[in-house]
């Protein structure tokens, strides 16, 4: 059942939650990353973020601002995707950074080389 994440409308929630604050979510985990930043970090960064997407469905939308399921569904989906943009960063960086200990094992991991 659908309900449990979407208020109305399906594509608002794929377009806005999904799509738009689920790239921004991506590209912070990255810039996290990038920076060598702890992974608590990007939980932290997805709060105000989550709140300001929940501002958006409300503004644009009428949707409920306070809702604490879709909050709580809203931040659920922004840290996957945020911590989804951090490891493969993070992963890409320890083979780039260390060629001569790491080798690529996946999108999301490295190995020990030999």
């Amino acid at each position: 059942d659908m309900s449990l994440f979407v208020e109305d409308n399906l594509w608002i929630f794929l377009i806005m939650t999904v799509f738009i604050g689920g790239g921004a979510a991506f590209l912070a985990g990255r810039g996290l990353a990038i920076k060598w930043r702890s992974v608590w970090m990007a939980v932290l960064a997805m709060i105000p973020l989550t709140l300001g997407l929940r501002f958006l469905h409300f503004a644009l939308f009428e949707a409920s601002l306070t809702s604490l399921h879709y909050l709580v569904t809203d931040f659920i989906i922004l840290l996957a995707l945020c911590l989804l943009g951090y490891r493969m960063t993070i992963a890409q960086k320890m083979v780039r950074q260390y060629p001569w200990l790491y080798e690529t094992a996946g999108p999301l991991g490295w190995k020990n080389k030999g």
